[in-house]
Order: C-alpha cells, then structure tokens, then sequence
C-alpha cells in the first residue's frame, strides 16, 4: 500500500500540451476513479504515473519518494490494460508466473503467490487453459491476477471493463470493488463511464482536457459541483440545462426568467448574481415532476417516450424549444405530442453563470 502525489506534472507531444499542470494527492488506500470524456487525458496520466509515459516536467511521488525518472517496473506498480494482453500460446498459470520468473524469482515465492491470487480471484479451477478457452470475464480476472502475483503498492486499471458486455461489466465492477476491500491497496481507475466511477470510487477525478475540473467523494460531485462541466457529466442520466437570465434581484434572493417559460423563484446562492445577468439553470430528469396538463409548471411537449419497467423517460421540448429529458418513477402513459406541465424541484435545482461556475 503507498500513497501517491503529483506535483505539477505536464506532459506535451510535441508542441501539443495534453497535461498542462496537475497536482493530485491520493491517500493509502484509496481507489480513485480518473473519469472524463474521449480524450481529455486520463489514460495519458495514468502512464506516467506507471512509468510507460516520460513526464515532460514535474515529479510523481509514491511514499514521498520521487519515481518520475524510475523505470516503470522499479515504481511497484501495476496496470491491467483494456485489451487484457495476455500471451494466447501460455497457460493462465504461465502468463501469471512469466513476469515472475523473468526477474529471477524463487519458484516457491513464484508458486504461492500463484496459489494466493488464484484463490482470491476463484480462477484455480483455469490455471490449465490457455487464454482462447476462456470467456471475456475470465481473461480480465487473469489480467487482474498478473497484478496482483507482482504484489504491488498501487494497482492501476486502464478501462478494464470496456470490451465487456454491459451484464459482465456490473459484474466485474462488484469484484474490482471487493478485491478492493480485501486487498486494501491503493488503486486508481480509468474510465470514461461515469456510472462506474460513481458507484466504485472512493474519490473521483472529474478531468477535461488535461485540466482537474473537480475532486471529491462521488455524491459529493453530484450534488455539489463546481461548474456546468462536472454537473452535466456526473450523473446519469445527465443534467438538464436551461439558458435564462437571473431578475428582480434582492438582498434574499432573485428571480430565473427565461423566454416562454415564466419567471422562478430562487433563494440567494454562496456567490451573488446581478439583475439581468445570464444564467444558466441545472435541474437532473429525476428532479423535475409532471404536474399535469393546467396549473403551474413549464410547458413540456413529449418526443419520445421510454418504458424501462420500473420507470419512464420523456424527451421532449420546453416551450422556449430547449430539449430536456423527465423522469417518472413507475408506468407512466404518455406518447409523442403530449403537452405537460413540469415544475422543477424546488430543493434540488442548480445555477451556472456565465463561466460555467456555480452559483448555487
């Protein structure tokens, strides 16, 4: 186990900057999930931090100690990739010790530390077969266990889950988080499946491109995010935006007025806004209620209408033509061109002002 610090670490190809200047702190123990959409440098982050990328500047501390100019397999970490990797001529048992054997390991230490993972990860009955023979969610726990015979102080995961099936995918995600638990190493993980970071993560790194948006516990960026970015990626699924401007402001509070939409009522938030300064206002599907056809409410024309069983989700238009999406708990009937009204939790709402940052 060890905790790991960045100082700010850059990395450029080129004239290109992919990681402009990150400072990081994980704490022994702790899995973090590193989240963001395509290419906003989390897998490039993650291989520096393992040794496979070159630091452009910066350092990477594990235990205090800096490794940014340590080899990759002097830095005791371990990755499981995406694509598995694992050699297909050798045997599960085989792709397990090889790494082993290659630096010279007594074959006792190589066979028990065999033996531990194989038990942990309930793959013994495997040990025989060669990587063709086994089914997608048995190749990852393989990968897995070619990390965890290295006994390393940190594990790192690069989209393990990816090229899994979406059934595979929970599954796997509740044994990475028991192993977790049982093994009690730092672990950092990279996804850009926010369903996975939320429901496994200790601490998530909200990143774009390059740039830490925001760091906490996962409900603590759902609820509270920084800016629009983290609001509309965490969470699924993603929030609703409606453009507006902030009216009749007061010592107590202001009014959200949007064209077509009427005016809404909204105590003052920790920073202050102007009389007619834009804002943008952040309300989750989960959030907003249907309250019929008359009354108060925003106008909600229905486009489409998905029956999951246990809930529905309507996509359609507000009258000032912003597309949002509504969740109903249970059966709801409702098909395309239904006219609703919809009314915006009054507790659970969220502002943004111009910059993206929250205002509430």
């Amino acid at each position: 186990m060890a905790n790991l610090k960045l100082e700010n670490l850059n990395k450029t190809f080129g004239t290109v900057e992919v990681i402009p200047n990150v400072n990081l702190d994980i704490e022994d123990g702790e899995f973090v999930v590193f989240v963001g959409p395509s290419g906003c440098g989390k897998s490039t982050l993650l291989r520096m931090i393992a040794g496979l990328e070159t630091a452009s500047s910066g350092d990477i501390l594990i235990d205090g100690e800096s490794v940014v100019r340590t080899p990759a397999a002097d830095r005791g970490v371990s990755m499981v990739f995406q694509s598995y990797a694992l050699y297909p001529h050798m045997t599960v048992r085989q792709n397990l010790s090889f790494g082993l054997e290659n630096i010279g390991m007594d074959k006792a230490e190589i066979e028990r530390r065999i033996q531990d993972a194989s038990k942990l990860l309930q793959i013994n009955e495997l040990l025989k077969r060669r990587p063709t023979q086994l089914s997608g969610g048995q190749r990852q726990r393989v990968a897995i266990g070619r990390s965890i015979v290295r006994e390393p102080k940190i594990f790192l995961f690069d989209e393990p889950l990816s090229n899994l099936d979406a059934e595979l995918r929970v599954v796997m995600r509740f044994e990475i988080s028991s192993l977790h638990e049982r093994l009690g190493n730092t672990m950092i993980y990279v996804t850009h499946d926010q369903i996975e970071a939320m429901t496994m993560a200790d601490k998530i790194v909200v990143l774009r491109k390059g740039v830490i948006e925001q760091v906490g516990a996962p409900l603590e960026l759902y609820n509270k995010p920084d800016n629009k970015f983290v609001a509309g990626f965490i969470g699924s699924p993603r929030m609703n935006f409606v453009d507006g401007k902030a009216t009749s402001v007061t010592a107590d509070g202001f009014n959200f007025s949007a064209e077509g939409l009427g005016d809404l009522a909204l105590p003052r938030g920790q920073r202050p806004v102007e009389d007619n300064q834009p804002v943008s206002f952040g309300i989750r599907p989960e959030d907003l209620k249907v309250v019929g056809d008359e009354g108060e409410g925003w106008d909600f024309s229905v486009s489409v209408s998905e029956q999951h069983g246990r809930d529905t989700y309507l996509h359609g238009l507000l009258a000032d033509g912003t597309e949002i999406l509504v969740h109903q708990p249970g059966q709801f009937a409702a098909k395309r061109g239904d006219m609703l009204k919809v009314m915006p939790d009054e507790n659970a709402w969220h502002l943004f002002d111009s910059d993206e940052l929250a205002i509430v």
